[in-house]
């Protein structure tokens, strides 16, 4: 019911539309009656007025009559039509020619339709002229009629004061009646109706409905008291539903033993998940985790320890760093978690294996200190199923199979992705121990300057060679150390061997500057302007000759932090350079912010230059951008002598590549500084 029409349906507003057609039907009724009342005395006073006239003239009527005096006669007539209600008069025998008579037409009037049918238009009286000399003698009759339309008017007149007044009287009195019942009943019927709608459905009996005052012993207040009691038990057999609600919906959705959520329950907030990461376009991970050998555990002790540890393991495996979530028991020694978001299967494997160390810690459960071990079988959503049973069904075998072969692991679904995980597990592990073992080499590439044609410089690079795996190359380990946060120490390592290099050969007359790459981890340490520093100073090497490399990607992840770091290295006197421009996201104004003095063309772009259309338009657009901010450009990548000549002609500074020399150890690099110095070659 809309509001409008509720409030056509108030009762007030039905009362008072009653109360007032009521009284208006009565009043009018009454007046009516009082109008057909005065007709009645207006045609009497009619009767009585010709009666009267009749009366005054009979005399002198019957004399004319009598002595046959026309004269006479006419005179009658002509003091009748005095009086303007006469309309017509006229003297004289039935059966003989009349001695005088007299009309004029009937006054026209606007109300005559309406007060015609009541008295008519006209009236007719007479009266018989007779002599009484000695006996009575009829000589004739006087007629007379009377034009209704001025006892008409008046009726008019009266019959509109009457109605008007009736009209008024009955609807003082609905007012009345109307103020008298509103503040009787209807007002604090109204007052009952707010406090009701102001009562909380949800909790009847907090707000109890007050009385109307004055009315706390009728029967409303007897109505309210009534109603607030049926709120109450409303309100408390709404608290005992709630409560049975509550407790049928935790035994049906959360395990009774540790409180975590049941199968069924982790089954729907999974599906729910994964809906919304296929909107997303995120990838989702699903855990299965099984405690090894629990039976024993029971077998061992007993029951009620094997029930504490369950809760103590529940409680544990819901209270991780936060990246796992909505831990549940499946049933019997097996639990489950989701890990939202994840990037790769590698953040997996990492929150797996801190789980697993955190689950091995010893339980403390009575006097006993019990370890437990547990195998995790893991699913990714969408690469091993797109809905949640068929998640959670693989990630229970894959911990079911991982059970078999070992224990306290974890395995995923796909066997490849697994056997790549622990790949990058063990790579990671070696890693950590590389520079200990100085596994780790750098190697040199020159880098050419386009107008001098002399080698001005080299980059620095970082090999390493496993005593198992042989070379690893630097897209697969570099990776992982920024991942594990090693780089920073790696980092450090390659920034003192090139500056421990540098030093031999100024040593030997041969300056010229180095570049090392800084990852975006180092960008972020916050002492790596001191450790440049300090690592130049120890080895007596000028800031002019260190160049730091950036990414275009290590520098967008967070710009501010990277000008402010950049500045401080620039303002020491390292010059900067941007790596792999165009690869990523920056932008005229992000490059315009940047304190760099170098821009490098990334070989992706190079090496089809003279043959794809795209990348030969974005090598002259960055040669151009780099020109109008004054930044010198450097090509990576060079490997012919055409794409040589073109980069010369196009305005780029520099070049670096294979067709030069490709990255070589110290001893090899010098020889062949000085054998290019000695035999330069002819540069574009």
């Amino acid at each position: 019911m809309t509001v409008m029409h509720a409030k056509n349906q108030r009762l007030s507003i039905k009362l008072l539309r009653w109360v007032i057609l009521t009284a208006l039907f009565a009043g009018g009724l009454l007046s009516i009656g009082q109008i057909s009342l005065d007709a009645f005395r207006a045609m009497d006073v009619l009767k009585n007025q010709a009666a009267q006239i009749l009366d005054v003239v009979k005399d002198p009527a019957t004399q004319a009559v009598y002595s046959i005096d026309p004269e006479l006669a006419k005179q009658v007539v002509e003091g009748l039509f005095q009086q303007r209600e006469i309309r017509y008069a006229g003297i004289g025998h039935p059966d003989e020619t009349l001695l005088a008579e007299k009309s004029r037409p009937l006054q026209e009037a606007p109300f005559r339709w309406l007060t015609d049918p009541i008295f008519g238009k006209e009236q007719q009286f007479s009266v018989q002229l007779i002599k009484h000399e000695p006996e009575p003698v009829y000589y004739g009759d006087l007629v007379i009629t009377i034009d209704t339309v001025y006892k008409s008017e008046l009726f008019i007149e009266r019959s509109v004061v009457v109605f008007i007044s009736g009209i008024l009287r009955a609807s003082i009195l609905a007012a009345i009646l109307f103020l008298v019942y509103h503040y009787l009943l209807t007002r604090p019927l109204s007052n009952i109706i707010q406090s009701l709608l102001r009562v909380n459905p949800s909790e009847p009996g907090r707000q109890s409905i007050p009385a109307p005052r004055n009315h706390e012993n009728d029967e409303l207040g007897v109505w309210v008291n009534t109603a607030n009691d049926l709120l109450g038990e409303i309100s408390d057999n709404q608290q005992k539903r709630r409560a049975a609600e509550a407790r049928v919906l935790k035994l049906s959705q959360y395990d009774p033993l540790t409180g975590l959520p049941n199968r069924l329950m982790f089954r729907n907030h999974l599906q729910n998940t994964l809906d919304d990461a296929k909107h997303a376009g995120h990838k989702v991970a699903v855990l299965c985790c099984g405690i090894d050998d629990f039976k024993s555990i029971n077998s061992q002790f007993n029951y009620t320890v094997g029930d504490q540890l369950l809760q103590a393991f529940a409680e544990r495996l819901s209270n991780n760093d936060g990246s796992l979530q909505t831990a549940s028991r499946l049933g019997g020694d097996q639990f489950s978690l989701i890990q939202y978001n994840i990037h790769n299967a590698y953040n997996v494997a990492e929150l797996a294996e801190k789980l697993l160390k955190r689950l091995n810690e010893p339980f403390e459960i009575e006097d006993y200190s019990i370890n437990l071990y547990t195998t995790i079988g893991i699913t990714i959503f969408p690469d091993d199923g797109s809905n949640a049973d068929d998640l959670l069904q693989k990630s229970e075998q894959t911990m079911t199979l991982a059970k078999t072969v070992s224990r306290n692991q974890f395995q995923f679904y796909v066997a490849s992705v697994d056997s790549e995980m622990r790949e990058r597990k063990s790579m990671e592990k070696d890693l950590s121990n590389a520079l200990n073992n100085n596994e780790f080499h750098i190697v040199f590439q020159p880098q050419i300057d386009y107008q001098s044609k002399a080698i001005i410089g080299a980059e620095v690079l970082l090999r390493w060679v496993h005593p198992t795996r042989g070379f690893v190359p630097p897209d697969i380990f570099i990776p992982i150390a920024e991942n594990n946060g090693s780089i920073v120490d790696i980092g450090n390592w390659v920034l003192d061997e090139a500056c421990r290099q540098a030093a031999i050969w100024q040593q030997q007359g041969h300056f010229i500057k180095l570049a090392i790459n800084l990852s975006a981890v180092q960008l972020k340490d916050s002492a790596i302007e001191a450790y440049i520093k300090s690592t130049l100073e120890k080895h007596h090497i000028e800031p002019r000759y260190l160049e730091v490399e950036i990414t275009e990607t290590g520098v967008m992840e967070n710009l501010s932090n990277a000008v402010e770091t950049l500045n401080k290295i620039k303002q020491y006197g390292v010059s900067t350079a941007i790596d792999d421009f165009g690869t990523g996201y920056s932008s005229l104004s992000y490059l315009k912010k940047l304190p760099i003095d170098k821009v490098k063309i990334d070989k992706q772009f190079v090496h089809d230059l003279l043959i794809d259309e795209d990348d030969t338009s974005i090598v002259n657009a960055v040669i151009q951008l780099s020109k109008s901010l004054h930044l010198s450009v450097i090509a990576e990548g060079v490997e012919t002598k055409e794409q040589e000549a073109y980069l010369v002609s196009r305005g780029c500074d520099m070049g670096q590549g294979y067709f030069y020399s490709r990255p070589v150890a110290a001893e090899e690099f010098l020889s062949y500084l000085l054998e290019y110095t000695r035999n330069p070659p002819q540069i574009g």
